[in-house]
């Protein structure tokens, strides 16, 4: 293959491609984006309406009841005013964001107490209850039920607070979900066929024409210490067989060049942690790029060997024997 036509060689190109990325990107955000964030928040208002109904309507917000339903505590601190971030509950009832943090994950802990466990939520509940948002929830001033109307209501503008700060990790999923379907379907109408990880032996054993994605591959970083290291996707091509490695992908969507430039020195790093365990010639690592990546990152990632495929010309994985 001639490397001289991979992305990293052709300066001429990179500003234009940068600005259809941000076009792709953009076009893709405007389309999608909204139908992932709708999709998501609508299971946000489901729990928060399950929330309420467990807790009387918010009447009866306790330990107990806490007990029962640790996961509602995300909820029952959007219900407030302000919301309580998880540093400010803590602090307010004299608790641990870790165990604030466990019981939202649904657990209980396990190394505490069931006297001390009750204690601490019992103070959790009695801020809660205190700071409770009575605008949105105006039937709790009148100690009756709440209207149908007003139920719903109020379960909306509760899911609105917690969308927000769900947004970024919503659109951020679906972004990945996007490109490794990209990449499906570019390869298996080439032919290609996708293995489980379970198939996988190692990442040298993988046979030509397949793929696979979120394989683990064992590195060792300084010190010696072995990890698992994560990739997305792993491609090992049906003819180009001058290493035995597979191609190793790493897909970056993005919506804005702060966050992008910020981060970039992620993938120099993880590359030379692949170099120096499988040897520089045998890896050929390449980022899988949509959205706002300028000049200034594209020239960083090619200062460190490391090439790319635009997701708006996905045909640029022909240039590594795809």
């Amino acid at each position: 293959m001639d490397s001289s036509k991979r992305n990293r060689f052709r300066t001429d190109l990179w500003k234009i491609d940068s600005m259809k990325s941000v076009d792709y990107y953009n076009e893709w955000f405007m389309r999608s984006a909204p139908d992932a964030y709708k999709a998501a928040r609508k299971g946000v208002v489901n729990h928060v309406k399950r929330t309420m109904a467990d807790f009387g309507y918010l009447s009866e917000i306790s330990g107990q009841n806490i007990i029962r339903h640790p996961d509602a505590l995300s909820v029952l601190r959007a219900c407030t005013a302000p919301p309580l971030a998880k540093d400010r509950l803590a602090g307010l009832s004299g608790t641990t964001r870790t165990l604030i943090e466990t019981l939202e994950d649904g657990r209980l802990p396990t190394r505490v107490s069931e006297e001390k466990l009750l204690n601490d939520l019992s103070k959790m509940a009695a801020i809660l209850s205190k700071l409770i948002d009575y605008d949105i929830f105006p039937w709790l001033g009148n100690n009756a039920m709440p209207s149908a109307q007003a139920f719903s209501r109020s379960a909306s503008i509760v899911a609105d607070r917690i969308s927000g700060s769900l947004a970024d990790p919503i659109i951020r999923n679906s972004q990945e979900l996007r490109q490794l379907a990209a990449i499906d379907s570019y390869l298996s109408a080439k032919g290609y066929k996708r293995l489980t990880s379970s198939e996988i032996e190692s990442i040298d054993s993988m046979p030509p024409g397949t793929f696979a994605h979120h394989i683990n591959v064992p590195v060792e970083i300084k010190g010696g210490r072995p990890i698992r290291m994560p990739l997305d996707v792993i491609i090992q091509p049906k003819l180009y067989s001058e290493r035995r490695l597979p191609l190793l992908v790493e897909c970056k969507s993005a919506g804005d060049f702060a966050n992008t430039n910020k981060r970039r020195k992620e993938e120099a790093m993880k590359v030379t942690q692949l170099r120096d365990m499988y040897g520089k010639d045998s890896i050929v690592f390449v980022l899988f790029l949509c959205g706002y990546f300028d000049v200034g990152y594209l020239g960083y990632e090619a200062s460190e060997n490391i090439d790319w495929v635009w997701e708006h010309r996905i045909t640029d994985f022909e240039e590594f024997g795809i």
